[in-house]
């Protein structure tokens, strides 16, 4: 019995064959994978952009000053009563200038259309200190 099963592994193991190092096949295998790692070098390789000084950036941008016109979204305004914070009072703090609040009307209607969940949010929103600004585009 032993002798028949070591026969036939014998000879499955003769039969089975090896690729010549000097196949061509191999070969053009290896350069395929070759320009592939070189192709992923060049993608990979770091791009070279000139860095900018942070206080530039407000010398050119003379948008960007005091007083500041923030822009009241649902989020935002969920976020502040969330953490107990007046939105005007928060935002200076963060600012560290004065800013004018907007709203806009979409922003109120979807208060609304929340229900009494966003209750408080809704009653911030219609503090007279936020500006509401008025959509012009379609739906609500």
């Amino acid at each position: 019995g032993r002798a028949k099963k070591n026969r036939k592994v014998r000879v499955a193991a003769a039969v089975k064959k090896m690729v010549s190092p000097r196949d061509s096949r191999l070969t053009s295998a290896q350069t395929k994978l070759l320009e592939k790692k070189r192709a992923a070098e060049k993608a990979a390789a770091p791009r070279h952009v000139r860095e900018t000084p942070s206080s530039m950036f407000f010398r050119y941008n003379t948008q960007l000053g005091p007083p500041y016109h923030v822009l009241w979204d649902t989020n935002a305004l969920n976020f502040s009563v969330k953490h107990k914070l007046d939105p005007h009072e928060a935002s200076m703090n963060c600012l560290l200038a004065k800013c004018t609040h907007y709203i806009t009307d979409c922003v109120m209607a979807e208060l609304e259309k929340l229900g009494t969940q966003y209750r408080v949010a809704l009653t911030l929103a219609k503090d007279p200190r936020f500006v509401r600004l008025r959509c012009t585009h379609k739906g609500t």
